[in-house]
Protein backbone atom coordinates (compact mmCIF):
# COMPACT_ATOMS: atom_id res chain seq x y z
CA UNK A 1 0.00 0.00 0.00
CA UNK A 2 2.80 2.38 0.91
CA UNK A 3 4.59 1.58 -2.35
CA UNK A 4 1.41 2.31 -4.33
CA UNK A 5 0.99 5.63 -2.53
CA UNK A 6 4.56 6.59 -3.35
CA UNK A 7 4.04 5.73 -7.02
CA UNK A 8 0.81 7.75 -7.07
CA UNK A 9 2.53 10.75 -5.50
CA UNK A 10 5.41 10.35 -7.92
CA UNK A 11 3.02 10.29 -10.88
CA UNK A 12 1.12 13.33 -9.62
CA UNK A 13 4.39 15.15 -9.03
CA UNK A 14 5.56 14.31 -12.54
CA UNK A 15 2.31 15.53 -14.11
CA UNK A 16 2.39 18.70 -12.04
CA UNK A 17 5.96 19.46 -13.08
CA UNK A 18 5.14 18.63 -16.70
CA UNK A 19 2.19 21.01 -16.81
CA UNK A 20 4.20 23.72 -15.08
CA UNK A 21 7.02 23.34 -17.61
CA UNK A 22 4.76 23.07 -20.67
CA UNK A 23 1.80 25.31 -19.79
CA UNK A 24 2.69 27.85 -22.47
CA UNK A 25 2.79 25.21 -25.19
CA UNK A 26 -0.46 23.68 -23.95
CA UNK A 27 -2.16 27.08 -23.89
CA UNK A 28 -0.89 27.83 -27.39
CA UNK A 29 -2.15 24.45 -28.55
CA UNK A 30 -5.60 25.21 -27.11
CA UNK A 31 -5.97 28.81 -28.26
CA UNK A 32 -3.93 28.66 -31.45
CA UNK A 33 -4.82 25.25 -32.86
CA UNK A 34 -7.80 23.56 -31.22
CA UNK A 35 -10.18 26.54 -30.97
CA UNK A 36 -9.51 27.83 -34.53
CA UNK A 37 -10.03 24.32 -35.90
CA UNK A 38 -13.30 24.05 -33.99
CA UNK A 39 -14.50 27.34 -35.46
CA UNK A 40 -13.49 26.22 -38.96
CA UNK A 41 -15.24 22.89 -38.50
CA UNK A 42 -18.47 24.58 -37.40
CA UNK A 43 -18.37 26.94 -40.38
CA UNK A 44 -17.62 24.14 -42.84
CA UNK A 45 -20.35 21.84 -41.52
CA UNK A 46 -23.00 24.56 -41.52
CA UNK A 47 -22.12 25.66 -45.05
CA UNK A 48 -22.09 22.04 -46.23
CA UNK A 49 -25.57 21.60 -44.81
CA UNK A 50 -26.84 24.96 -46.02
CA UNK A 51 -25.24 26.44 -49.14
CA UNK A 52 -26.91 29.77 -48.36
CA UNK A 53 -24.52 30.28 -45.48
CA UNK A 54 -25.24 32.09 -42.24
CA UNK A 55 -27.93 34.68 -41.42
CA UNK A 56 -25.23 37.26 -40.73
CA UNK A 57 -23.37 36.86 -44.04
CA UNK A 58 -25.59 39.04 -46.22
CA UNK A 59 -26.28 41.83 -43.69
CA UNK A 60 -22.54 42.30 -43.14
CA UNK A 61 -21.89 42.35 -46.88
CA UNK A 62 -24.58 44.96 -47.48
CA UNK A 63 -23.35 47.05 -44.54
CA UNK A 64 -19.81 47.08 -45.98
CA UNK A 65 -21.15 47.86 -49.47
CA UNK A 66 -23.16 50.81 -48.13
CA UNK A 67 -19.86 52.67 -47.55
CA UNK A 68 -18.80 52.36 -51.20
CA UNK A 69 -17.20 55.36 -52.88
CA UNK A 70 -14.57 55.85 -55.64
CA UNK A 71 -11.69 56.32 -53.18
CA UNK A 72 -12.50 53.11 -51.32
CA UNK A 73 -12.86 51.31 -54.65
CA UNK A 74 -9.23 52.10 -55.46
CA UNK A 75 -8.07 51.18 -51.95
CA UNK A 76 -9.92 47.84 -52.01
CA UNK A 77 -8.43 46.81 -55.34
CA UNK A 78 -4.94 47.77 -54.13
CA UNK A 79 -5.36 45.79 -50.89
CA UNK A 80 -6.60 42.80 -52.89
CA UNK A 81 -3.32 42.82 -54.81
CA UNK A 82 -1.22 43.18 -51.65
CA UNK A 83 -3.09 40.31 -50.00
CA UNK A 84 -2.77 37.88 -52.89
CA UNK A 85 -0.57 34.80 -53.10
CA UNK A 86 1.53 36.47 -55.83
CA UNK A 87 2.50 39.27 -53.45
CA UNK A 88 3.30 36.92 -50.56
CA UNK A 89 5.33 34.61 -52.82
CA UNK A 90 8.32 36.93 -53.47
CA UNK A 91 8.39 37.96 -49.79
CA UNK A 92 8.49 34.36 -48.59
CA UNK A 93 10.89 33.47 -51.41
CA UNK A 94 13.34 36.17 -50.33
CA UNK A 95 13.17 35.02 -46.71
CA UNK A 96 13.69 31.41 -47.82
CA UNK A 97 16.84 32.39 -49.75
CA UNK A 98 18.21 34.19 -46.70
CA UNK A 99 17.54 31.17 -44.49
CA UNK A 100 19.12 28.89 -47.10
CA UNK A 101 22.23 31.08 -47.23
CA UNK A 102 22.43 31.08 -43.42
CA UNK A 103 21.88 27.29 -43.33
CA UNK A 104 18.97 27.66 -40.93
CA UNK A 105 17.38 24.40 -42.02
CA UNK A 106 14.81 24.16 -39.24
CA UNK A 107 13.40 27.62 -39.88
CA UNK A 108 13.50 27.06 -43.62
CA UNK A 109 11.60 23.79 -43.21
CA UNK A 110 8.95 25.62 -41.19
CA UNK A 111 8.59 28.38 -43.77
CA UNK A 112 8.27 25.99 -46.71
CA UNK A 113 5.91 23.60 -44.91
CA UNK A 114 3.53 26.31 -43.74
CA UNK A 115 3.45 28.35 -46.95
CA UNK A 116 3.12 25.43 -49.35
CA UNK A 117 0.76 23.57 -47.03
CA UNK A 118 -1.50 26.62 -46.64
CA UNK A 119 -1.86 26.89 -50.41
CA UNK A 120 -2.66 23.18 -50.76
CA UNK A 121 -5.20 23.29 -47.91
CA UNK A 122 -6.96 26.29 -49.46
CA UNK A 123 -7.19 24.77 -52.92
CA UNK A 124 -8.35 21.41 -51.57
CA UNK A 125 -11.02 22.98 -49.34
CA UNK A 126 -12.34 25.15 -52.19
CA UNK A 127 -12.71 22.16 -54.49
CA UNK A 128 -14.32 20.08 -51.76
CA UNK A 129 -16.81 22.70 -50.55
CA UNK A 130 -17.75 24.13 -53.99
CA UNK A 131 -19.21 27.27 -52.43
CA UNK A 132 -20.25 29.83 -55.02
CA UNK A 133 -19.14 33.41 -54.47
CA UNK A 134 -21.71 36.11 -53.67
CA UNK A 135 -23.16 37.96 -56.66
CA UNK A 136 -24.91 40.92 -55.05
CA UNK A 137 -23.34 43.73 -57.09
CA UNK A 138 -20.84 44.18 -59.90
CA UNK A 139 -17.35 43.86 -58.45
CA UNK A 140 -14.44 45.99 -59.63
CA UNK A 141 -12.14 42.97 -59.10
CA UNK A 142 -14.25 39.85 -59.79
CA UNK A 143 -13.14 36.31 -58.95
CA UNK A 144 -14.29 33.15 -60.69
CA UNK A 145 -13.19 30.21 -58.56
CA UNK A 146 -14.91 28.88 -55.43
CA UNK A 147 -15.24 30.96 -52.28
CA UNK A 148 -14.70 28.84 -49.16
CA UNK A 149 -12.29 29.44 -47.52
CA UNK A 150 -10.91 32.78 -48.67
CA UNK A 151 -7.49 32.43 -50.27
CA UNK A 152 -6.60 36.05 -49.51
CA UNK A 153 -7.53 35.59 -45.85
CA UNK A 154 -5.43 32.44 -45.61
CA UNK A 155 -2.45 33.95 -47.43
CA UNK A 156 -2.38 37.12 -45.32
CA UNK A 157 -2.77 35.22 -42.04
CA UNK A 158 -0.14 32.64 -43.01
CA UNK A 159 2.34 35.36 -43.98
CA UNK A 160 1.85 37.34 -40.77
CA UNK A 161 2.09 34.31 -38.46
CA UNK A 162 5.23 33.08 -40.23
CA UNK A 163 6.85 36.48 -39.76
CA UNK A 164 5.77 36.57 -36.12
CA UNK A 165 7.23 33.14 -35.44
CA UNK A 166 10.52 34.09 -37.10
CA UNK A 167 10.81 37.36 -35.18
CA UNK A 168 9.30 36.33 -31.84
CA UNK A 169 12.66 36.51 -30.03
CA UNK A 170 13.24 40.07 -31.24
CA UNK A 171 11.79 43.35 -29.90
CA UNK A 172 10.15 43.92 -33.28
CA UNK A 173 7.49 41.30 -32.64
CA UNK A 174 4.99 43.70 -31.05
CA UNK A 175 5.28 46.19 -33.88
CA UNK A 176 4.89 43.36 -36.38
CA UNK A 177 1.90 42.04 -34.44
CA UNK A 178 0.19 45.43 -34.59
CA UNK A 179 0.83 46.09 -38.28
CA UNK A 180 0.25 42.44 -39.17
CA UNK A 181 -3.14 42.43 -37.48
CA UNK A 182 -4.09 45.62 -39.34
CA UNK A 183 -2.93 44.08 -42.61
CA UNK A 184 -4.94 40.88 -42.08
CA UNK A 185 -8.11 42.81 -41.19
CA UNK A 186 -7.64 45.20 -44.13
CA UNK A 187 -7.28 42.32 -46.59
CA UNK A 188 -10.39 40.68 -45.15
CA UNK A 189 -12.29 43.96 -45.44
CA UNK A 190 -11.34 44.43 -49.09
CA UNK A 191 -12.71 40.99 -50.00
CA UNK A 192 -16.05 41.92 -48.45
CA UNK A 193 -16.02 45.40 -49.99
CA UNK A 194 -15.40 43.96 -53.45
CA UNK A 195 -18.26 41.51 -52.92
CA UNK A 196 -16.23 38.41 -53.76
CA UNK A 197 -16.49 36.67 -50.38
CA UNK A 198 -18.97 36.06 -47.62
CA UNK A 199 -17.81 37.00 -44.09
CA UNK A 200 -17.82 33.30 -43.19
CA UNK A 201 -15.30 32.67 -45.99
CA UNK A 202 -12.95 35.23 -44.45
CA UNK A 203 -13.36 33.88 -40.92
CA UNK A 204 -12.79 30.31 -42.10
CA UNK A 205 -9.62 31.33 -43.94
CA UNK A 206 -8.24 33.06 -40.87
CA UNK A 207 -9.02 30.13 -38.59
CA UNK A 208 -7.57 27.34 -40.69
CA UNK A 209 -4.42 29.37 -41.51
CA UNK A 210 -3.92 30.20 -37.84
CA UNK A 211 -4.32 26.57 -36.77
CA UNK A 212 -2.01 25.32 -39.52
CA UNK A 213 0.85 27.78 -39.00
CA UNK A 214 0.83 27.50 -35.22
CA UNK A 215 0.39 23.72 -35.31
CA UNK A 216 3.38 23.29 -37.62
CA UNK A 217 5.47 25.57 -35.38
CA UNK A 218 4.76 23.31 -32.41
CA UNK A 219 6.00 20.30 -34.39
CA UNK A 220 9.02 21.71 -36.24
CA UNK A 221 9.89 24.25 -33.51
CA UNK A 222 11.69 26.80 -35.73
CA UNK A 223 12.44 28.94 -32.68
CA UNK A 224 14.55 26.18 -31.04
CA UNK A 225 18.26 26.46 -31.73
CA UNK A 226 21.35 24.68 -30.48
CA UNK A 227 23.08 26.54 -27.65
CA UNK A 228 26.59 27.85 -28.36
CA UNK A 229 29.31 29.35 -26.15
CA UNK A 230 28.93 33.05 -25.40
CA UNK A 231 32.37 33.76 -26.78
CA UNK A 232 31.59 32.19 -30.15
CA UNK A 233 30.92 34.44 -33.12
CA UNK A 234 29.13 31.74 -35.11
CA UNK A 235 25.40 32.18 -35.72
CA UNK A 236 23.03 29.89 -33.90
CA UNK A 237 23.21 26.41 -35.37
CA UNK A 238 20.00 24.89 -36.69
CA UNK A 239 21.61 21.99 -38.51
CA UNK A 240 21.24 19.43 -35.73
CA UNK A 241 18.18 17.49 -34.66
CA UNK A 242 16.65 17.79 -31.23
CA UNK A 243 17.20 14.82 -28.87
CA UNK A 244 13.59 13.65 -29.22
CA UNK A 245 13.88 13.87 -33.01
CA UNK A 246 17.02 11.71 -33.00
CA UNK A 247 15.17 9.04 -31.01
CA UNK A 248 12.42 8.87 -33.63
CA UNK A 249 14.79 7.88 -36.44
CA UNK A 250 16.97 5.43 -34.48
Amino acid sequence: MEHANKERRSLLSFLKNLFIARWRSLLLLLLGVYLPLQVFEILAVKIWQNAGGFPWDLPILWAVHSTANPQLDVLAVMLARFGSFWTALPILGAIALILLFQKRWRTLAYLLTTSIGSSIINRTAKEFMHRVRPNLWESSAPEFDFAFPSGHAMTSMTLVVILLVLTWASPWRWLLLAFGSLYVVAVGWCRLYLGVHFPSDILAGWMVALAWTIGVSLIIKPYVTKSIPISSDRPEDETSLLPEEKQLIQ
